[in-house]
């Protein structure tokens, strides 16, 4: 018999939880894909750039590896953001960077701050990585609690913290003071912009808000970016970091050699060519979401927080969260139902087109007419 073991800490491993595969849900709720109302994901309800799906139809090289060092990408990324070519690496999708991070400066048992309710990663691959989850709870407007970081900083002595601007799941953006602050702790910063373009100050794709551009004069900083959620490219799993230049070195050496795939990577640079068309997209969504969290508003049974993703997260009351999410799944309308230590009963709807917004208020409605019936 083989002496071989899982490692103790794979024994009982929680899995992080995806979404459900389209078709696998079509299927589940026995309608056809184009009756059903997605917006449970946080994806681009217009898709990507027409361009894209040109150079994905023509696509040449399928058959040859892909640039392992992503140089065309790479450049084409530096003339974006404004951040230097040699601090850029892309990724398949901003998850795989974040598990790298991980792999480079955890030793088994070292800390990493996580500040819930937010993205799921970040404690799902610091235990990966053999690492320790130290939660600082946010406050109840979703703010951070600054002087509950400052004091686990000094007692637990963590490697590096994950804050991602805008927040998931409730969209809250913090204050330039406060990521200043948290710059000057002795840790590193990996600042998540996923969906920085959504900003309501951020200018035209958030270059207004972003740090990106202060990376090469920081030693502690890091900034992730994707093009899932502004580019439309979430099935292709693509996304970029820019890293302090100490750090690249060991980045090279580390990531996998292909890991931007050739069909990712010519999606992405079509994007990169059409950003005056992705951007009017960005637009309609932002305003879309003002509209829908007006809606929301006047549905009595919820309460939406103000966000400037694209998404609206809200607290569900007189009825389990639960079952909202089911009986709205049976109408073909799809949303993400929390129910943790951190958020309890509540919903987040992505922003849709405006008539997906329609239908989502149309049977939230009915909802309550049904609920206020003897």
């Amino acid at each position: 018999m083989s002496r071989v073991r899982l490692a103790p800490r794979f024994e009982n491993f929680p899995p992080y939880t995806p979404i459900e595969p389209f078709e696998v849900l079509s299927a589940r709720l026995g309608l056809p894909p184009e009756k059903i109302i997605k917006v449970d994901a946080n994806e681009n309800p217009y898709g990507p750039a027409p361009a894209v799906k040109e150079a994905l139809a023509n696509l040449r090289w399928a058959n040859i590896y892909p640039d392992p060092e992503s140089r065309a990408l790479r450049a084409a990324l530096s003339d974006f953001t404004g951040a230097p070519a040699e601090n850029l690496l892309p990724g398949a999708g901003a998850d795989e960077l974040i598990d790298l991070i991980l792999r480079l400066v955890l030793e088994p048992g070292d800390v990493v701050l996580n500040f819930p309710p937010t993205f799921g990663m970040y404690p799902f691959d610091t235990l990966l990585n053999a690492g320790q989850v130290i939660d600082v709870p946010r406050l109840p407007d979703f703010s951070l609690d600054l002087p509950a970081i400052r004091r686990a900083v000094e007692e637990h002595q963590p490697k590096a913290m994950f804050l991602t601007t805008p927040n998931n799941p409730d969209g809250h953006f913090p204050p330039a003071a406060v990521l200043d602050e948290l710059l000057e702790l002795p840790l590193l910063v990996v600042v998540d912009e996923a969906y920085i373009e959504f900003t309501r100050e951020g200018g035209r794709l958030g270059e207004n808000l972003s740090r990106i551009r202060s990376v090469p004069q920081r030693e502690n900083l890091i900034v992730l970016r994707t093009f899932s959620k502004w580019a439309g490219l979430a099935g292709l799993r693509v996304g970029y970091g820019a890293f302090p230049t100490w750090m690249m070195p060991a980045l090279w050496a580390a990531k996998q050699p292909y890991n931007v795939n050739v069909a990712a990577s010519e999606a992405a640079l079509a994007s990169l060519r059409s950003l005056d068309f992705l951007a009017a997209n960005v637009e309609r969504l932002k305003a879309e979401r003002e509209r829908l969290f007006g809606l929301l508003q006047s549905v009595p049974y919820l309460t939406p927080y103000p966000s400037q993703a694209n998404f609206i997260l809200c607290g569900v009351k007189q009825i389990p969260a639960s079952q909202l999410k089911a009986s709205l799944a049976a109408r073909g309308i799809l949303v993400r139902y929390y129910n943790t230590p951190y958020l309890r009963d509540m919903i987040r709807i992505s922003i849709g087109r405006p008539a997906e917004s329609d239908a989502v208020i149309a049977a939230l409605r009915e909802l309550a007419e049904e609920k206020s019936e003897p």
